[in-house]
């Protein structure tokens, strides 16, 4: 992402997602640090916890604190998901800032069907949130169908995450 597609969409957003591919774009960083939207921002697939760190702490240096942290999975060499889910990278970011840290099973897991066990992990281990694609026709999406879910798949999800 540039400067200038920020410029472009800035009026239309709520929150502003740092991606994983742009978590060590630093030049976007230090102008996302001024900006009075809050900021989600995505480990990068092949970042370490201290990697992550240090690029937040562009956004952060300059008074940034509106920032919301984000789990999706790291590269692994297993094929039977699309990312590895790093989920002891929750309590250890827990302890070096009291930032909230979400976890991304979508992204994390690539496929529908962990979702439910992705998300018992994340709360087992005291992430502050959990992000999911949804779309009313997960198969007819025009992206990333085989890790979404549907309406009543996410009421469900929600209530099997929360009966304990």
């Amino acid at each position: 992402m540039s400067d200038s597609q920020l410029e472009e969409a800035y009026d239309y957003l709520d929150v502003i997602q740092v991606g994983a591919r742009n978590m060590q774009n630093f030049e976007f960083l230090k102008t996302l640090a001024h900006v009075d939207k809050p900021i989600l921002f995505k480990r990068g697939l092949m970042a370490t916890i201290e990697e992550f760190m240090g690029a937040l702490s562009y956004l952060q240096e300059a008074g940034k604190t509106n920032i919301i942290l984000c789990e999706r999975g790291i590269r692994g060499y297993d094929v039977e998901t699309r990312n590895m889910l790093d989920i002891m990278a929750v309590p250890i970011i827990q302890q070096k800032t009291d930032l909230p840290i979400i976890v991304d099973v979508s992204h994390s897991t690539g496929r529908r069907d962990l979702l439910l066990p992705a998300a018992k992990v994340a709360k087992a281990v005291g992430a502050n949130g959990i992000m999911m694609e949804v779309h009313p026709d997960p198969d007819h999406a025009l992206s990333d169908a085989a890790q979404q879910i549907n309406y009543d798949q996410l009421d469900q999800l929600g209530r099997d995450l929360w009966q304990d």
